[in-house]
């Protein structure tokens, strides 16, 4: 976390910072530094438990480093609050982030790549 995210936080403790951590994670997993990624995601998940972005990385984040059974999991979770597991990733302009995701999430989904 930054000085200036730690200084807001101190300033406004109620200020949700779950969103920033979910774009955070996102970041990392993009950089494939998965293991990075995936305490960020669970701190965004754990704040905002409706927002389904980190959940999304998360899964592939756990996909990729091997852990199937709790990218499963994650995707379980997910079920619950949407359908769309696999979203349309239309907004990923790199193709190379666009397999990465997509292939990511569907291993995770038990559909394989």
């Amino acid at each position: 976390m930054t000085t200036t995210r730690r200084l807001a936080a101190r300033l406004s403790p109620r200020a949700s910072i779950g969103p920033a951590l979910g774009v955070i994670g996102g970041a990392h997993f993009f950089a494939r530094r998965f293991h990075e990624a995936a305490p960020k995601l669970l701190l965004a998940i754990q704040e905002d438990s409706s927002y389904v972005q980190p959940y999304r990385y998360l899964a592939a984040c756990y996909a990729h480093i091997g852990r199937l059974d709790e990218a499963r999991m994650i995707v379980a979770r997910l079920r619950a609050i949407t359908p769309a597991v696999i979203p349309d990733a239309y907004y990923l302009r790199n193709a190379d982030h666009c397999e990465l995701y997509l292939s990511s999430l569907r291993l995770a989904a038990g559909e394989g790549t």
